[in-house]
Protein backbone atom coordinates (compact mmCIF):
# COMPACT_ATOMS: atom_id res chain seq x y z
CA UNK A 1 0.00 0.00 0.00
CA UNK A 2 1.17 3.44 -1.17
CA UNK A 3 1.68 5.44 1.89
CA UNK A 4 0.23 8.82 1.99
CA UNK A 5 1.51 12.11 3.77
CA UNK A 6 -0.91 14.68 5.29
CA UNK A 7 -0.96 17.50 3.03
CA UNK A 8 -0.72 19.34 6.98
CA UNK A 9 2.65 17.53 7.40
CA UNK A 10 4.12 19.22 3.80
CA UNK A 11 2.22 22.62 4.67
CA UNK A 12 4.51 22.40 8.03
CA UNK A 13 7.43 21.58 6.47
CA UNK A 14 7.54 24.49 3.95
CA UNK A 15 6.55 26.72 6.72
CA UNK A 16 9.25 26.24 8.45
CA UNK A 17 11.70 26.65 5.82
CA UNK A 18 9.27 30.18 5.44
CA UNK A 19 10.07 30.88 9.17
CA UNK A 20 13.65 31.31 9.01
CA UNK A 21 13.52 34.08 6.79
CA UNK A 22 10.58 35.72 7.75
CA UNK A 23 12.23 35.71 11.28
CA UNK A 24 15.23 37.58 9.81
CA UNK A 25 12.66 40.07 8.17
CA UNK A 26 10.93 40.91 11.14
CA UNK A 27 14.02 41.30 13.58
CA UNK A 28 16.03 43.43 10.78
CA UNK A 29 12.46 45.49 10.69
CA UNK A 30 12.50 45.70 14.50
CA UNK A 31 15.95 47.04 14.26
CA UNK A 32 15.10 49.49 11.83
CA UNK A 33 12.29 50.91 14.25
CA UNK A 34 14.59 50.65 16.85
CA UNK A 35 17.05 52.78 15.11
CA UNK A 36 14.29 54.97 14.33
CA UNK A 37 12.79 55.47 17.77
CA UNK A 38 16.17 56.51 19.97
CA UNK A 39 16.79 58.64 16.84
CA UNK A 40 13.96 60.50 17.73
CA UNK A 41 14.18 60.31 21.43
CA UNK A 42 17.67 61.88 20.69
CA UNK A 43 16.69 64.96 18.78
CA UNK A 44 13.94 65.62 21.04
CA UNK A 45 16.11 65.35 24.13
CA UNK A 46 18.96 67.72 22.19
CA UNK A 47 16.02 69.94 21.39
CA UNK A 48 14.85 69.84 24.61
CA UNK A 49 18.48 70.71 25.62
CA UNK A 50 18.44 73.75 23.47
CA UNK A 51 14.87 75.06 24.84
CA UNK A 52 16.15 76.07 28.16
CA UNK A 53 13.75 78.46 29.69
CA UNK A 54 14.41 80.88 32.53
CA UNK A 55 11.84 83.04 34.65
CA UNK A 56 11.12 86.93 33.94
CA UNK A 57 13.07 88.89 36.61
CA UNK A 58 9.61 90.25 38.53
CA UNK A 59 11.07 91.32 41.75
CA UNK A 60 14.68 91.07 43.33
CA UNK A 61 16.96 88.17 41.83
CA UNK A 62 18.28 85.54 44.16
CA UNK A 63 22.29 84.96 44.04
CA UNK A 64 23.11 82.66 41.51
CA UNK A 65 19.94 82.04 39.83
CA UNK A 66 18.97 83.03 35.86
CA UNK A 67 16.31 85.33 35.03
CA UNK A 68 14.81 86.28 31.77
CA UNK A 69 14.56 90.36 31.31
CA UNK A 70 12.48 91.25 28.43
CA UNK A 71 12.07 95.11 27.66
CA UNK A 72 9.29 96.39 26.63
CA UNK A 73 9.31 96.93 22.66
CA UNK A 74 12.44 95.14 22.18
CA UNK A 75 12.51 93.37 19.31
CA UNK A 76 14.62 91.21 17.25
CA UNK A 77 15.35 91.58 13.37
CA UNK A 78 11.99 89.33 12.58
CA UNK A 79 9.89 91.71 14.88
CA UNK A 80 9.67 89.08 17.96
CA UNK A 81 10.15 89.76 21.62
CA UNK A 82 14.09 89.70 22.41
CA UNK A 83 15.27 89.33 25.83
CA UNK A 84 18.20 89.55 27.83
CA UNK A 85 19.69 87.10 30.73
CA UNK A 86 20.57 88.38 33.78
CA UNK A 87 22.53 86.24 36.52
CA UNK A 88 23.04 88.02 40.00
CA UNK A 89 26.60 87.17 41.76
CA UNK A 90 27.48 87.48 45.39
CA UNK A 91 30.65 89.38 43.87
CA UNK A 92 30.22 93.16 43.05
CA UNK A 93 31.49 92.83 39.94
CA UNK A 94 30.06 92.48 35.85
CA UNK A 95 30.32 90.33 32.81
CA UNK A 96 28.75 91.54 30.41
CA UNK A 97 28.71 88.89 27.45
CA UNK A 98 27.49 89.29 24.00
CA UNK A 99 26.32 86.16 22.02
CA UNK A 100 27.01 86.17 18.19
CA UNK A 101 25.66 84.94 15.44
CA UNK A 102 26.26 86.71 11.86
CA UNK A 103 25.80 89.86 10.37
CA UNK A 104 23.91 91.95 7.31
CA UNK A 105 26.37 93.02 5.57
CA UNK A 106 23.95 95.39 3.53
CA UNK A 107 20.87 95.53 2.53
CA UNK A 108 20.91 92.17 -0.05
CA UNK A 109 21.56 90.16 3.03
CA UNK A 110 18.41 91.64 5.15
CA UNK A 111 16.57 90.82 2.25
CA UNK A 112 17.93 87.26 1.77
CA UNK A 113 17.41 86.44 5.61
CA UNK A 114 14.01 88.19 6.08
CA UNK A 115 12.80 87.02 2.66
CA UNK A 116 14.49 83.91 1.13
CA UNK A 117 16.08 81.67 4.27
CA UNK A 118 19.57 82.02 3.69
CA UNK A 119 20.31 83.28 6.61
CA UNK A 120 23.37 85.59 6.63
CA UNK A 121 22.33 86.11 10.52
CA UNK A 122 19.96 84.69 12.99
CA UNK A 123 16.91 86.76 12.96
CA UNK A 124 15.17 85.91 16.18
CA UNK A 125 16.57 84.76 19.94
CA UNK A 126 15.04 81.59 19.71
CA UNK A 127 17.03 78.68 21.37
CA UNK A 128 20.19 80.76 22.52
CA UNK A 129 19.48 80.49 26.24
CA UNK A 130 21.36 77.45 26.69
CA UNK A 131 24.73 78.83 25.98
CA UNK A 132 24.68 80.79 28.95
CA UNK A 133 25.18 77.65 31.00
CA UNK A 134 28.57 76.69 29.49
CA UNK A 135 31.72 78.54 28.75
CA UNK A 136 32.55 81.72 30.26
CA UNK A 137 29.70 82.12 32.01
CA UNK A 138 29.25 78.48 33.93
CA UNK A 139 28.74 78.24 37.41
CA UNK A 140 31.33 75.73 37.95
CA UNK A 141 34.12 75.27 40.68
CA UNK A 142 37.31 76.20 37.66
CA UNK A 143 35.44 79.58 36.78
CA UNK A 144 37.10 82.57 38.22
CA UNK A 145 34.25 84.67 37.00
CA UNK A 146 31.58 82.20 38.91
CA UNK A 147 30.35 84.75 41.45
CA UNK A 148 30.49 87.51 38.98
CA UNK A 149 27.27 88.90 37.90
CA UNK A 150 26.37 88.47 34.49
CA UNK A 151 24.73 90.28 31.91
CA UNK A 152 23.90 88.49 28.66
CA UNK A 153 22.54 89.82 25.50
CA UNK A 154 21.40 87.00 23.12
CA UNK A 155 21.54 87.92 19.37
CA UNK A 156 19.13 88.56 16.85
CA UNK A 157 19.24 91.55 14.77
CA UNK A 158 22.19 91.54 12.74
CA UNK A 159 23.92 94.61 13.09
CA UNK A 160 26.50 93.70 16.22
CA UNK A 161 24.00 94.79 19.17
CA UNK A 162 24.46 98.84 17.88
CA UNK A 163 21.21 99.15 15.44
CA UNK A 164 18.35 101.65 15.91
CA UNK A 165 16.87 101.32 12.31
CA UNK A 166 13.86 99.41 10.36
CA UNK A 167 14.53 98.39 7.43
CA UNK A 168 11.65 97.97 4.92
CA UNK A 169 11.50 95.81 1.50
CA UNK A 170 9.27 94.73 -1.46
CA UNK A 171 9.99 91.16 -2.37
CA UNK A 172 10.10 89.85 -5.98
CA UNK A 173 6.47 87.93 -4.83
CA UNK A 174 4.96 91.25 -3.82
CA UNK A 175 5.13 90.93 0.09
CA UNK A 176 6.50 93.40 2.49
CA UNK A 177 9.19 92.88 4.90
CA UNK A 178 10.16 94.84 8.08
CA UNK A 179 13.64 93.87 9.31
CA UNK A 180 14.13 95.35 12.87
CA UNK A 181 18.11 96.50 13.36
CA UNK A 182 17.16 97.04 16.92
CA UNK A 183 20.43 95.80 18.82
CA UNK A 184 21.21 98.98 20.31
CA UNK A 185 17.82 99.69 21.36
CA UNK A 186 17.64 96.34 22.95
CA UNK A 187 20.76 96.71 24.24
CA UNK A 188 20.08 100.01 26.43
CA UNK A 189 16.80 98.57 27.79
CA UNK A 190 18.26 95.69 28.99
CA UNK A 191 21.58 97.08 30.61
CA UNK A 192 19.95 100.10 32.01
CA UNK A 193 17.37 97.25 33.62
CA UNK A 194 19.58 95.22 35.16
CA UNK A 195 21.76 98.27 36.50
CA UNK A 196 18.65 98.77 38.74
CA UNK A 197 19.70 95.32 40.81
CA UNK A 198 23.63 96.26 40.55
CA UNK A 199 25.88 98.59 42.62
CA UNK A 200 28.99 100.02 40.94
CA UNK A 201 30.97 97.45 40.25
CA UNK A 202 34.18 97.10 41.65
CA UNK A 203 35.31 95.66 38.27
CA UNK A 204 33.60 95.20 34.57
CA UNK A 205 34.79 92.65 31.67
CA UNK A 206 32.60 93.39 28.54
CA UNK A 207 32.84 90.42 26.34
CA UNK A 208 31.27 88.13 23.02
CA UNK A 209 32.27 85.86 20.34
CA UNK A 210 31.86 86.00 16.87
CA UNK A 211 29.11 88.92 16.11
CA UNK A 212 29.24 89.38 20.03
CA UNK A 213 32.89 90.27 19.64
CA UNK A 214 32.90 92.83 16.95
CA UNK A 215 30.21 94.49 19.75
CA UNK A 216 32.18 94.22 22.25
CA UNK A 217 35.18 96.22 20.29
CA UNK A 218 31.94 98.80 19.53
CA UNK A 219 29.87 99.00 22.85
CA UNK A 220 32.58 98.85 25.44
CA UNK A 221 32.96 102.97 25.17
CA UNK A 222 29.29 102.85 25.60
CA UNK A 223 29.28 100.48 28.49
CA UNK A 224 31.92 102.96 30.04
CA UNK A 225 29.28 105.63 29.96
CA UNK A 226 27.14 103.57 31.39
CA UNK A 227 29.16 102.45 34.79
CA UNK A 228 31.39 105.59 35.32
CA UNK A 229 32.23 105.16 38.97
CA UNK A 230 33.61 102.04 37.59
CA UNK A 231 37.90 102.20 37.36
CA UNK A 232 38.82 98.77 36.79
CA UNK A 233 37.20 97.84 33.15
CA UNK A 234 38.94 94.96 30.48
CA UNK A 235 37.32 94.26 27.17
CA UNK A 236 37.76 91.04 25.82
CA UNK A 237 37.24 90.29 21.86
CA UNK A 238 36.71 86.64 20.66
CA UNK A 239 36.45 85.94 17.21
CA UNK A 240 36.20 89.10 15.66
CA UNK A 241 38.15 89.94 12.40
CA UNK A 242 36.43 90.52 8.69
CA UNK A 243 37.52 93.32 6.48
CA UNK A 244 35.34 95.08 4.47
CA UNK A 245 35.27 98.37 2.72
CA UNK A 246 31.28 98.41 3.34
CA UNK A 247 31.47 99.02 7.39
CA UNK A 248 30.55 102.31 7.69
CA UNK A 249 27.48 102.38 5.53
CA UNK A 250 26.35 99.26 6.99
CA UNK A 251 26.60 100.99 10.20
CA UNK A 252 25.73 104.32 9.28
CA UNK A 253 22.80 103.88 7.10
CA UNK A 254 21.35 100.29 7.36
CA UNK A 255 21.78 99.60 10.73
CA UNK A 256 21.48 103.18 11.89
CA UNK A 257 23.91 102.47 14.76
CA UNK A 258 24.43 106.04 16.92
CA UNK A 259 26.72 108.27 15.12
CA UNK A 260 29.69 107.99 17.44
CA UNK A 261 30.01 104.36 16.57
CA UNK A 262 29.72 104.95 13.06
CA UNK A 263 31.69 107.53 12.64
CA UNK A 264 34.79 105.54 13.67
CA UNK A 265 34.49 103.44 11.19
CA UNK A 266 37.02 105.04 8.53
CA UNK A 267 38.96 101.75 7.44
CA UNK A 268 37.71 98.28 6.19
CA UNK A 269 38.44 96.47 9.75
CA UNK A 270 35.81 97.34 12.05
CA UNK A 271 37.35 96.18 15.53
CA UNK A 272 40.50 97.75 14.82
CA UNK A 273 39.08 101.22 14.05
CA UNK A 274 36.67 100.33 17.24
CA UNK A 275 39.59 99.33 19.76
CA UNK A 276 41.93 102.34 18.30
CA UNK A 277 39.29 104.58 19.40
CA UNK A 278 38.62 103.35 22.52
CA UNK A 279 41.93 103.10 23.88
CA UNK A 280 42.95 106.81 22.24
CA UNK A 281 39.89 107.91 24.26
CA UNK A 282 40.02 105.47 27.85
CA UNK A 283 43.77 104.99 27.69
CA UNK A 284 45.01 102.68 30.25
CA UNK A 285 41.52 102.38 32.13
CA UNK A 286 40.55 100.08 29.78
CA UNK A 287 42.23 96.87 29.29
CA UNK A 288 41.89 95.06 26.20
CA UNK A 289 42.07 91.63 25.17
CA UNK A 290 42.30 90.40 21.63
CA UNK A 291 41.65 85.88 20.84
CA UNK A 292 41.00 84.16 17.46
CA UNK A 293 42.04 81.01 16.37
CA UNK A 294 44.49 81.19 13.60
CA UNK A 295 42.00 79.97 10.59
CA UNK A 296 38.87 80.50 11.74
CA UNK A 297 36.21 78.44 9.66
CA UNK A 298 32.69 80.81 9.87
CA UNK A 299 34.86 84.02 9.40
CA UNK A 300 36.69 82.64 6.62
CA UNK A 301 33.54 81.70 4.85
CA UNK A 302 31.83 85.35 5.27
CA UNK A 303 34.99 86.57 4.35
CA UNK A 304 34.82 84.82 1.32
CA UNK A 305 31.58 85.61 0.81
CA UNK A 306 32.84 89.59 1.25
CA UNK A 307 35.45 89.26 -1.20
CA UNK A 308 34.20 86.70 -4.03
CA UNK A 309 30.08 86.17 -3.25
CA UNK A 310 30.19 83.03 -1.86
CA UNK A 311 30.73 81.66 1.54
CA UNK A 312 33.22 78.73 1.58
CA UNK A 313 35.75 77.45 3.67
CA UNK A 314 39.44 75.95 1.68
CA UNK A 315 42.89 75.91 2.19
CA UNK A 316 43.44 78.99 0.45
CA UNK A 317 40.89 80.34 2.47
CA UNK A 318 42.45 79.59 5.26
CA UNK A 319 45.92 80.58 4.85
CA UNK A 320 44.45 84.05 3.48
CA UNK A 321 42.52 84.61 6.79
CA UNK A 322 46.05 83.33 8.74
CA UNK A 323 47.60 86.40 6.60
CA UNK A 324 44.81 88.86 7.82
CA UNK A 325 45.26 87.76 11.27
CA UNK A 326 48.95 87.95 11.10
CA UNK A 327 48.35 91.52 10.22
CA UNK A 328 45.20 92.23 12.84
CA UNK A 329 47.57 91.12 15.32
CA UNK A 330 50.88 93.54 14.35
CA UNK A 331 48.72 96.59 14.21
CA UNK A 332 46.75 95.95 17.24
CA UNK A 333 50.14 95.75 18.96
CA UNK A 334 51.41 98.97 17.03
CA UNK A 335 48.15 100.89 18.25
CA UNK A 336 47.71 99.43 21.72
CA UNK A 337 50.86 98.39 22.95
CA UNK A 338 49.76 96.79 25.91
CA UNK A 339 47.02 94.80 24.36
CA UNK A 340 46.59 91.10 25.07
CA UNK A 341 46.52 88.55 22.62
CA UNK A 342 45.80 84.96 22.37
CA UNK A 343 46.14 83.32 19.05
CA UNK A 344 45.41 79.69 18.64
CA UNK A 345 44.79 76.06 17.15
CA UNK A 346 42.14 73.97 17.62
CA UNK A 347 39.65 71.62 15.49
CA UNK A 348 41.71 71.82 12.50
CA UNK A 349 40.00 70.23 9.42
CA UNK A 350 41.88 67.81 7.77
CA UNK A 351 40.16 68.93 4.68
CA UNK A 352 40.50 72.45 4.64
CA UNK A 353 42.84 73.12 6.90
CA UNK A 354 40.71 75.51 9.43
CA UNK A 355 40.28 75.68 12.48
CA UNK A 356 37.19 75.91 15.31
CA UNK A 357 35.22 79.54 15.60
CA UNK A 358 35.21 80.97 18.89
CA UNK A 359 36.73 79.84 22.26
CA UNK A 360 34.84 82.02 25.26
CA UNK A 361 31.86 79.70 24.77
CA UNK A 362 32.95 76.74 24.58
CA UNK A 363 36.70 75.21 25.35
CA UNK A 364 37.24 78.33 27.64
CA UNK A 365 39.04 76.18 30.43
CA UNK A 366 41.35 74.49 27.88
CA UNK A 367 45.41 74.80 28.26
CA UNK A 368 45.44 75.54 24.13
CA UNK A 369 48.47 77.76 24.29
CA UNK A 370 52.11 77.91 26.59
CA UNK A 371 50.20 75.45 29.14
CA UNK A 372 47.70 78.65 29.97
CA UNK A 373 44.02 78.29 30.02
CA UNK A 374 42.37 80.91 28.45
CA UNK A 375 39.63 81.59 30.87
CA UNK A 376 42.69 82.29 33.31
CA UNK A 377 44.62 84.79 30.69
CA UNK A 378 41.25 86.96 30.63
CA UNK A 379 40.60 86.66 34.39
CA UNK A 380 44.82 88.01 35.25
CA UNK A 381 43.70 90.53 32.88
CA UNK A 382 40.99 92.18 34.83
CA UNK A 383 43.44 91.71 37.91
CA UNK A 384 45.99 93.52 35.53
CA UNK A 385 48.19 91.37 34.40
CA UNK A 386 47.78 91.20 30.49
CA UNK A 387 49.91 88.77 28.97
CA UNK A 388 50.20 87.31 24.81
CA UNK A 389 49.81 83.71 23.50
CA UNK A 390 50.25 82.04 20.70
CA UNK A 391 51.75 85.00 18.58
CA UNK A 392 54.51 81.99 17.50
CA UNK A 393 51.27 80.67 15.25
CA UNK A 394 51.53 83.97 12.67
CA UNK A 395 55.36 83.80 12.75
Amino acid sequence: MEMQVPETNTDSKNTKKRHPIRNTLLILLALVVLVIVVAVIRIRKAVESLDVQYPELTGNPAVGEWYTVTPADAKSSDGSPWHGLFRLGSENKVVIYFFGGGVSLNEQTSEQTAAKGDWFFVPNTALQDFVALGGISAAVEENPFRNWSFLVLPYGTGDFHTGTGVYQFTDQNGNDHTVYHNGYVNYVAFVEEAKKYIDAPEAILVTGFSAGGFATALLTDDVMDRFPQTENVTACVDSALLLYDGWHHASADLWQSPEVISSRLVTDNIVLDSLRALHEKRGDRVKILFTCSTRDSALQEYQSYIRGGAMMQSRENSARFQQDLAQMTRDLQKYIPQIGLYIWEYGISAETDSTQHTIISSNVYDRLEDDVRVIDWIYDATCGEISSHGLSHLD
